[in-house]
């Protein structure tokens, strides 16, 4: 059993499962339907230090936000500030100090360096992406 924050409140999962799209969650505690209903929609949140491993190449999307996002030739886009979904790729939006949104689809073609350790990731923009945004 996992600790979790619901809504910033501590609270034990006892069981989670997937019904269709989403995550039901049994917590230690809420043993009725009138308390399980005050807890519908609630954010929750998993503490950074008990989430799960995950597979070299694969990245936490809030490991990502805040990192510097530079082209190939070295010249800074912005810093992560958000995500996306859309149906299709994820689109990470980027922020350049200028405040300018850039919205760059996550793929393993144009995210071709990603270093957690100095919060640097290094993109190749297809040809005419920054003149859509």
């Amino acid at each position: 059993m996992k600790n979790v924050l619901v809504n910033q409140v501590p609270m034990e999962v006892e069981r989670a499962w997937m019904h269709g799209d989403h995550v039901i969650f049994k917590f230690a505690g809420v043993d009725t339907i009138s308390d399980a209903e005050r807890l519908a929609g609630a954010d929750v949140a998993i503490p950074a230090e008990q989430r799960e491993e995950i597979p070299e190449g694969e990245y936490y999307r809030s490991d990502l936000v805040g990192c510097e996002v530079f082209d190939q030739q070295g010249q800074p886009l912005g810093t992560v500030e958000n995500w996306q979904d859309t149906g299709g790729a994820p689109l990470v939006e980027v922020r350049s100090k200028a405040g300018k949104e850039l919205l760059i689809p996550f793929a393993k073609s144009i995210f071709t360096r990603i270093d957690l350790q100095s919060r640097r990731i290094e993109v190749n923009l297809p040809e005419g992406l920054k003149d859509l945004n």
